[in-house]
């Protein structure tokens, strides 16, 4: 039997090359044992599916509840101190409730544009397809995001910044009656009163049930893996409240 002759120069070459072989077939089996570790059984996928869209669906109406309460109870009160403002003929009381009306519209117009995701998400999860395995991975990705964006929400309208700049929002509208209405200070106090009564059982009022389930979805599903986090990035939007324009910021 006779054997090729190979330098010392192709010896090397062949070894580098098989260096790089074998370092390709390690990269493509350690990715196929991730994806398959990865990969998540349809009994599995329904399950937390249905459980997401049962927590879902159940916090649903005391959150529309609550979100449709006081969008009605602001624009009510914008009605009647309307009313009020066009039929006084006392300045005192047309000042009060030209600035209770403002304020109060300003109230329904924030509910407008900051809607309550626990009152709309079950809807939303509900229209996603499942017809597949992956739709039905993407549907329980979204079911997550869902469920964490419900939590955040709660957990940012409790936020002490909100209640910090509530009560700073409430301070100036005292201000401005004590000050620009050319009142006594005990009107102002009582304007400042008022208003950080309203806010703070707005505040307070606000279902905190995502927050919860969201908890007991981590704790059931997802120990020792990635949790979805209820941590936000910095970021800021206005909303309003009786007495101003409340500039929100969260950390």
């Amino acid at each position: 039997m006779k054997f090729k002759k190979q330098s010392i120069k192709e010896l090397l070459d062949n070894k580098s090359n098989f260096k790089v072989i074998l370092l390709i077939s390690m990269f493509v089996s350690q990715s196929v044992i991730l994806f398959a570790q990865d990969e998540i059984p349809d009994s599995l996928i329904n399950e937390r599916i249905k459980y997401i869209q049962n927590i879902l669906d159940q916090g649903k109406p005391n959150a529309n509840r609550w979100w449709y309460g006081w969008l009605a109870g602001y624009s009510a009160a914008t009605f009647g101190q309307g009313a009020i403002f066009l039929s006084s003929n006392d300045k005192g009381t047309r000042q009060d409730m030209a600035l209770g009306a403002a304020t109060t519209l300003l109230g329904a117009a924030g509910q407008l544009l900051s809607p309550m995701v626990p009152g709309y998400a079950p809807d939303q999860l509900t229209q996603i397809p499942e017809d597949t395995h992956e739709a039905r991975l993407q549907k329980l990705y979204n079911a997550e995001k869902l469920l964490n964006a419900s939590a955040l929400r709660e957990k940012t309208g409790r936020s002490w910044q909100v209640h910090a700049i509530s009560g700073a929002v409430n301070l100036t509208s005292g201000l401005i009656t004590w000050l620009g209405f050319r009142r006594n200070v005990w009107a102002g106090v009582e304007n400042f009163a008022l208003n950080s009564v309203i806010t703070e059982a707005q505040i307070w009022t606000q279902p905190t049930r995502a927050m919860k389930d969201y908890q007991n979805y981590c704790q059931r599903f997802k120990s020792g893996d990635n949790q979805i986090s209820l941590k936000s990035d910095l970021s800021w939007f206005v909303s309003v409240a009786p007495g101003g324009i409340e500039v929100k910021i969260v950390f």
